[in-house]
């Protein structure tokens, strides 16, 4: 006496194929009751036709079944990498066929000479521990580690490396500095690719690039000179290039209304607590107010050089194509209190920087 109700259920399930009236022919009307017990009349023949049909609807289960795709990867970054985190790793869990171990290396503000120099620190004292890590490494309290812990931490197929946004358009910033912090890569994490995370132009507020700013250019040209660097990067180490930078520049000249300097207030506004400007209309820059550690007063602060809710979304897209070569389309997780179309929009922004960068 057989019971193979359940598995031939199992068998329906699996195979994406309903079979139910193929097995009732097979096995006679008694199939249809929750518990079918084989009549000992029943022919080898049709037991073997059975049998054969339960590996066919196996194999056809296992033949279409879509691989997954793993990858590990480091980011050695600052703030700037640190804006990855909040989406890419939604949108890579939506996606059944890929599997993303995400880990970042970040201090605010570093540069590829600082990254050196913490690096060299922590050689003489392993206590030094300056970078903030997500994800816990075996052996280490707590979330502060040094660049030589994370290098270790795991075996990554990818490491990310990019420049400080202050010093990212100034070519003498790289050259030998990038060359030994690639080295150091290279000798922790020998058969990982590494590649450069392009950062993106300031708003066109921020004082370093309106008329008479620190950088004595304007936004176009900070995007110019950021592309030119990284792609000498691409040319003397054959890297891929991550590129956030140009995608943040296509959402520009696509959006309407873009946010330029010609729609920055002549004389600084002021707001009254909890009033807030209306949101300019660009991927980068934040509006908010804080306490003063001191008085206790609340300030007005803006900041037009980091991604907003949009931008970081628009980056997340950008390294989930970069890394899976998905397109706009595959992208399947919408933050909550996200419009879908703008959504939408840009991950169409995020596909064609992928697709055009040469």
């Amino acid at each position: 006496m057989y019971n193979i109700h359940r598995c031939c259920e199992n068998a329906n399930a699996t195979g994406n194929i309903r079979l139910h009236r193929v097995y009732s022919y097979l096995l006679g009307s008694s199939f249809r009751n929750s518990s079918l017990t084989l009549n000992p009349n029943t022919t080898m023949k049709k037991l073997l036709l059975f049998a054969a049909l339960l590996l066919c609807v196996t194999s056809f289960s296992l033949e279409n079944a879509k691989p997954v795709k793993t990858l590990r990867v480091l980011m050695i970054g600052n703030s700037f990498s640190q804006s990855v985190l909040p989406f890419l790793p939604p949108i890579a869990e939506a996606d059944p066929t890929v599997k993303l171990i995400l880990r970042n290396a970040y201090i605010g503000g570093c540069s590829i000479q600082r990254h050196l120099q913490e690096y060299d620190k922590s050689a003489s004292d392993p206590k030094h521990r300056p970078y903030t890590t997500n994800l816990p490494i075996e052996g280490v309290q707590g979330f502060k580690v040094t660049l030589q812990e994370c290098l270790k931490a795991d075996t990554y197929d990818i490491v990310s490396i990019q420049q400080a946004s202050r010093d990212s358009w100034k070519p003498e910033t790289y050259g030998e500095d990038a060359k030994r912090l690639i080295s150091i890569v290279r000798e922790y994490q020998p058969k990982a690719e590494i590649v450069g995370h392009q950062t993106w132009a300031y708003r066109a507020d921020s004082k370093n690039i309106l008329p008479g700013g620190a950088f004595n250019i304007d936004q176009l040209e900070m995007h110019k000179r950021i592309t030119e660097c990284y792609k000498t990067l691409q040319k003397e180490y054959g890297f891929r290039i991550v590129p956030v930078g140009n995608a943040v520049q296509i959402f520009r000249t696509k959006t309407d209304k873009p946010y330029t300097a010609a729609d920055v207030p002549k004389e600084p506004v002021q707001y009254t607590y909890p009033e807030l400007p209306p949101t300019p209309n660009d991927v980068v820059g934040n509006s908010a107010w804080g306490k003063d550690k001191n008085t206790g007063e609340h300030k007005f602060r803006v900041d037009p050089n980091h991604l907003n809710k949009r931008g970081q979304y628009l980056q997340a897209c950008v390294w989930y194509m970069f890394l899976f070569g998905k397109k706009a389309a595959d992208v399947k997780y919408i933050p909550e209190n996200f419009d879908e179309n703008d959504a939408k929009f840009l991950a169409k922004c995020a596909e064609e920087a992928v697709l055009t960068w040469k």
